[in-house]
């Protein structure tokens, strides 16, 4: 018997726990009672699992191939039929995220065929990686990965990275915010960082999930003018932070005199008169402490009071600046509430041909730009044709691991696990997602019946995944949203924010992986078990 229903299988392991599980299942069959004399072999050499039994039909026989993985062949092969699935365990030499494996694969994908190299979606996302690929290409367009209409108007060269949204602390931290001239310069690092990093024709700004372009290097997009700042920016396409140096250097060269000379009048003082050791060291603490604190500010500004003067000119922010000081400079693929203002509107920007969202930008009075830049989203874009090819620098991008590697750095800085995920626009919950467990492995397809003997077997990878438990709230009613609210408020649960179009894909995109598993497998307290690719 060939099968006469889809049968589907999965593969799932943990990371550090020698065993590879195998759920079989369809949609009608209760294996517990129909799956008789049920019978597992393993053929090592085939790379397949054999799945035999008799039912009211006759004979089913299903073929069912093994991912790639150290098992271990002395051990028997241990299964059972369940009310909606089998399950077949299997004993691994080593489990599948152990070091010698990940050295075994490297030494077979070094080989250079092209069906045993590792897929792109095995790869990490990296910023620096994506630095280096671009800025070494020479020239790129940027291509809707829908219909692929070219978006920009001449290819682009210059690359810079997205400074950090958190980077005021950061500059707080390293020069202070006290009365002295650090904090002052503190003040002036964050108007460079909002003069600087504005959108630049002909400059691209790179984060983990967007690339900023200028509104005037897209093609068919018409803005509005905002005429709210006569004018405008003048916009600077590279940091010129190296003005800074002498300030620091000088501050620096003085406290450095300041200590020195004070440990020498403390060892002048002991050496002449040993009776006055205390007094003399209080006294000179005291007038080394007072020099510190008020005499280093006043003399730091009577020195540098020129090169601060010319630093000031240069270090004025704008008026249309001021909105998106606290991070709209960053990533608006998934957002913390600390980076959002109500003074500043994100709009969907749409391909001019097809009208697929391509990604969003910040506007405030008028409807222009206020920094002059449009976030693409890198899942929604190429940086070659055909999409997906060798020549398209995005193709591990996709929205499914973009959102989990971003919802795992949130877990990681709140040290929670519950996040909900809101409309950015209406601040609607729209997806409360729970992580279970970041050490999975998983891969799925469908079954080959034993008589297609002929038919070549797939080649499978496990691939990492983050196992979790979500609910969606789109389609709630205003009483359901409120018990909600009620919840997130009770779970102490983490906030971000999202477009809505992007939750819904995401929404769509769990539900389907949900089906990966059989249904008693796809659900714990009352949600919806899923996993999602990292």
């Amino acid at each position: 018997m060939e099968n006469p229903q889809k049968w589907r299988f999965t593969w799932e392991a943990q990371s550090h726990i020698p065993t590879l599980r195998l759920f079989l299942f369809d949609s009608l069959t209760k294996p517990s009672l129909q799956c008789h004399n049920l019978q597992v072999h393993v053929n090592l050499s085939q790379s397949l699992v054999f799945v035999t039994w008799s039912d009211d039909g006759g004979q089913v026989s299903l073929r069912v191939p093994i991912p790639r993985a150290l098992i271990d062949a002395e051990t028997p092969v241990n299964f059972r039929a369940l009310d909606d699935h089998i399950e077949v365990k299997l004993v691994l030499l080593l489990p599948v995220a152990h070091p010698l494996v990940s050295n075994f694969d490297s030494i077979l994908n070094s080989s250079g065929d092209d069906e045993t190299a590792k897929p792109d979606s095995s790869k990490s996302l990296s910023v620096d990686s994506d630095m280096k690929s671009l800025s070494s290409c020479g020239g790129v367009h940027f291509y809707c990965r829908n219909c692929e209409f070219n978006l920009t108007r001449s290819p682009l060269s210059d690359f810079v990275e997205m400074p950090s949204v958190d980077w005021r602390e950061v500059a707080d931290n390293w020069f202070g915010a006290c009365c002295c001239s650090f904090g002052g310069i503190s003040e002036k690092l964050v108007a460079r960082f909002a003069n600087s990093y504005t959108s630049a024709k002909g400059v691209c700004l790179l984060n983990f999930a967007t690339v900023t372009v200028c509104k005037d290097d897209l093609v068919g997009c018409n803005f509005p003018e905002s005429n709210k700042h006569e004018g405008g920016p003048v916009w600077s396409s590279k940091p010129e932070f190296g003005e800074l140096t002498p300030i620091l250097n000088a501050c620096d060269e003085k406290l450095r005199f300041t200590i020195s000379t004070t440990a020498e009048r403390e060892v002048n003082d002991e050496e002449t008169n040993n009776d006055r050791l205390s007094r003399m060291r209080l006294d000179s603490d005291l007038s080394g402490n007072d020099y510190l604190a008020k005499g280093c500010c006043a003399h730091h500004e009577s020195e540098s009071h020129q090169e601060n003067q010319k630093l000031d000119q240069n270090a004025e922010i704008l008026e249309n600046q001021q909105s998106f000081l606290n991070g709209f400079l960053g990533n608006i693929f998934m957002v913390k509430s600390s980076n959002l203002s109500a003074d500043v509107e994100w709009v969907e920007y749409f391909c001019p041909q097809c009208s697929t969202l391509l990604g969003a930008y910040p506007c405030g009075n008028g409807g222009a730009p206020v920094d002059g830049g449009v976030r693409l989203f890198k899942c929604n874009i190429s940086t070659g044709l055909p999409i997906g090819g060798s020549g398209d620098l995005f193709r591990k991008y996709t929205l499914e691991r973009m959102f989990t590697n971003q919802l795992l750095d949130f877990a990681k800085d709140e040290l929670s696990y519950r996040t909900v995920v809101r409309d950015l626009k209406t601040n609607i919950p729209m997806l409360l997602i729970v992580i279970m467990n970041t050490n999975s492995w998983s891969c799925t397809g469908s079954c080959l019946s034993k008589q297609s003997s002929a038919e070549a077997v797939p080649k499978l990878d496990l691939h990492p995944v983050v196992k979790v438990l979500f609910t969606e709230g789109s389609s709630k009613t205003e009483s359901e949203i409120r018990k909600v609210e009620d919840r997130i408020k009770k779970d102490l649960t983490d906030e971000v924010f999202m477009l809505r179009p992007q939750i819904e894909d995401m929404v769509e995109s769990l539900v389907s992986a949900k089906n990966m598993l059989p249904s008693s497998c796809s659900s714990l307290q009352g949600l919806s078990l899923s996993s999602m690719p990292m």
